[in-house]
């Protein structure tokens, strides 16, 4: 018998059983999960999985979906209301430079993976890493499925303060994992800016910006 990396032996990353997630659900009477296929599995995981659904009029259609696995993650944006400031990266994402940005190097709120840490602790984490910085106290802003047709990360939303003086290291991101991340400190309203022209595309970065001018930090910017 021919046994199966990451189904019935570990794979690389000492899994088993990914071709099970997805099987018992049950709390939705109108869905019934079928068969899940496990079709890739690099460092993280695609699924093939075939359902039957009731649609409104009460008909039952049988559908196919294919899943990507990333796990959860977590995102922050520092800022500094008294000077105005908030802290993002810009580094390098082939995604968004293979689907027409002119050059892949996005400005970004600082984000990472759980990688089986709770929120908190993985966004201090990646604070570190990524900017330098030691951070405040967290505020929870919201959770959010990104891309909900394909990809099943959820994205915990935070906001914290920071002073000059909770730069406490270079950030750029961790060199082993090939990271290369420039940190930015910019005034809050050139931030908003770039959001309006352009410079600024990717969705967690403009959802943080937005909600800081709207119910966060910078609020009282958004009367002006």
């Amino acid at each position: 018998m021919n046994t199966r990396p990451g189904i019935d032996t570990p794979d690389h990353r000492g899994r088993t059983g990914l071709d099970r997630a997805g099987r018992d659900l049950d709390r939705n009477p109108d869905v019934v999960v079928r068969d899940v296929e496990l079709t890739s599995q690099g460092w993280h995981v695609l699924r093939r999985t075939t359902f039957d659904h009731r649609r409104r009029d009460g008909g039952w259609v049988t559908q196919q979906r294919e899943t990507y696995d990333r796990g959860n993650g977590a995102v922050v944006l520092p800022y500094d209301a008294e000077r105005g400031h908030v802290l993002l990266t810009r580094q390098f994402r082939y995604p968004a430079y293979v689907n027409d940005h002119p050059d892949g190097m996005l400005v970004e709120a600082a984000a990472g993976l759980l990688d089986g840490d709770d929120p908190l602790t993985a966004i201090r984490r990646e604070s570190a890493e990524e900017l330098g910085v030691t951070l405040g106290p967290l505020i929870h802003v919201l959770d959010a499925y990104m891309s909900p047709g394909s990809v099943t990360e959820r994205l915990h939303f935070y906001a914290a303060p920071y002073t000059p003086a909770d730069r406490t290291g270079h950030g750029g991101g961790v060199e082993e994992e090939g990271e290369d991340i420039q940190v930015l400190e910019l005034p809050f309203v050139e931030a908003l800016a770039m959001v309006r022209d352009g410079r600024i595309v990717d969705g967690k970065t403009i959802l943080l910006l937005q909600w800081a001018v709207l119910d966060g930090p910078f609020a009282a910017v958004g009367t002006r």
